[in-house]
């Protein structure tokens, strides 16, 4: 619980990365869903930048209670969000820190400076940013 990483599995990366293609020029973001107070993250769910910007994201917050209340039917808890930057490194603004709503989540960045885009992970705690691990283990393989 709270560990030092954020687990993802390769085929979410993948859709974390079409999702921000597919939003360019704008910022995206979606939400993370997995077990609660888990750091394993079993599904991506793409929103909608309500601020349609390039520079900041909001989420939109029909699509967040729609993905909060499927989560809750299921047992499962919404455990961070991850968003593009579109021409900066993966690292949060201070838009981002200040609009952190939960400590417990998970703050995933996608930056598309690079090719191919990089992946981070920061826990942001009263203002403070401290980076985690981002692992992708490898797929299973068939018994």
């Amino acid at each position: 619980m709270n560990s030092q990483r954020l687990a993802i599995t390769e085929v979410i990366e993948q859709q974390i990365m079409r999702h921000a293609r597919d939003c360019t020029p704008h910022e995206m973001c979606g939400l993370l869903v997995g077990e609660p107070g888990s750091d394993e993250v079993r599904e991506f769910h793409p929103c909608r930048n309500a601020a349609a910007s390039a520079i900041v994201y909001t989420l939109d917050p029909k699509d967040y209670m729609r993905v909060e209340q499927s989560a809750d039917d299921r047992g499962l808890a919404i455990i961070g969000v991850v968003h593009s930057h579109t021409h900066t490194e993966a690292y949060p603004s201070a838009t981002d820190v200040a609009q952190a709503p939960d400590p417990l989540w998970n703050y995933a960045i996608l930056s598309l400076k690079h090719d191919p885009p990089r992946l981070r992970n920061y826990r942001i705690v009263a203002g403070e940013i401290s980076e985690t691990a981002v692992e992708i283990p490898p797929p299973a393989r068939p018994k």
